[in-house]
């Protein structure tokens, strides 16, 4: 029989608690952390009288998920709990001196998506780097990611760093929050304690299993598992101010627009591309459904088939290309509010645009970081604690 699954906060809370007994804890976590029941780590923390939590911090979007893509939070106390919640997206993003004064051990415990320019991996590499040098302990309670199998895209370069590019991996990394951290702290050489609250009953899945925590959005825009899967796929938009993404609708990251072009023709091209675990169709919608008279635009719907074969920011670049091709280079590249830096920071290297405004074919491009994605698949071996690896390194082992 399969043991029942249980996220790593309730490992902590179990047969971890020795980690954070007698200690003052600060809690970096969001909305989405919650156990089977329901019931925020937040509040399971507060409860149990092994330890004191003494503060809250929020990452993007705040500790109640609610603040848009790029919005300041404000530094607020809780309602109910009556300590302080520090926003890691305001003033500061990474934690002060001031703020971690007081506390023992730092529990992070973020429903993440394993894709580099989803911020919560940014925070992550932040706030070790300050317990290092203040001397906390950080506890990382594990959860399940969408792509926790899925290594796609290229690899961070040095001029190309920034708060959507913060760890030196591909685009979409394929490790749980918890292997993630094991990474940043060999990656970055931290003297750190860091503790790893493994999941119980998990497998790799790629799909919520029995007993999995209810979905709560991580963030505005990732309203579902499906928008999750498709995030990867469609993020570079976000660098173009012409097209269109689905933000204000029920389906953000799951389909896309440009005024003006044809989108058939688009869907064309991406079906002609054979790619795998993914399908492509032309449909109907409205990019802004609550305003006055919105209008009804053609668009493409993206439907992950397979999140085993899928590769999401391979599909990416091709959809940056079909709608280069279909829309024409200026008119993408040169429209009014397009930030072709922001476009480099999402994928990490300007090598993708540069390829991308030459005409390079987009198949052409994909296998550029083919060699890169493979070192990476054998460096990150060491550091993944479920499934067929999990024994793979001493080190990690001894640390769980």
């Amino acid at each position: 029989m399969s043991t029942r699954f249980r996220p790593g906060i309730e490992s902590l809370l179990g047969a971890n608690a020795r980690w954070i007994d007698g200690h003052r804890v600060g809690l970096l976590t969001h909305a989405a952390a919650v156990n089977a029941a329901g019931v925020s780590s937040a509040q399971l923390l507060a409860r149990d009288p092994r330890c004191r939590l003494v503060a809250l911090f929020g990452p993007e979007h705040g500790l109640f998920g609610t603040a848009g893509a790029g919005q300041h939070v404000r530094r607020r106390k809780h309602p109910a709990l009556g300590i302080p919640i520090h926003s890691l997206y305001g003033k500061h993003r990474k934690p002060t001196r001031a703020m971690l004064n007081g506390i023992d051990t730092i529990v992070c415990d973020l429903q993440d998506l394993s894709v580099r320019c989803y911020t919560y991996v940014a925070t992550l590499r932040l706030v070790m780097e300050a317990a290092s040098e203040h001397g906390c302990r950080v506890v990382v309670a594990d959860r399940p990611t969408p792509f926790a199998n899925t290594v796609d895209g290229p690899v961070t370069v040095p001029s190309c760093e920034s708060f959507v590019s913060l760890v030196a991996t591909p685009m979409v990394y394929g490790m749980t929050p918890g292997e993630a951290a094991l990474w940043i702290e060999r990656f970055l050489g931290l003297e750190l304690d860091l503790k790893i609250a493994r999941m119980r009953g998990y497998g790799r899945e790629t799909h919520p299993m029995r007993g999995w925590p209810p979905w709560v959005p991580p963030s505005p825009g990732i309203v579902s598992p499906e928008s999750a899967r498709c995030y990867p796929a469609t993020v570079l938009a976000e660098a173009f101010s012409i097209i269109d993404y689905g933000r204000m609708t029920q389906l953000p990251f799951q389909v896309f627009s440009v005024p003006g072009t044809p989108m058939s023709g688009v869907c064309e091209r991406l079906a002609a591309a054979g790619l795998r675990g993914v399908r492509f169709a032309t449909v109907h919608y409205a990019p802004s459904p609550r305003a006055k008279g919105s209008r009804i635009v053609e668009g493409v719907r993206l439907t992950v088939t397979d999140p085993r074969l899928f590769l999401p920011f391979a599909a990416a670049i091709h959809i940056v290309a079909a709608v280069q091709a279909c829309c024409g280079r200026n008119r993408l590249w040169k429209h009014p509010g397009t930030r072709p830096d922001f476009f480099d920071k999402l994928c990490g290297t300007p090598a993708v645009r540069l390829a991308l405004l030459s005409g390079e074919a987009p198949g052409s491009i994909v296998r550029r970081w083919t060699r890169e994605t493979a070192a990476f698949r054998t460096a990150r071996k060491r550091c993944l604690l479920y499934g067929r690896d999990r024994n793979s390194a001493k080190a990690t082992r001894t640390r769980i």
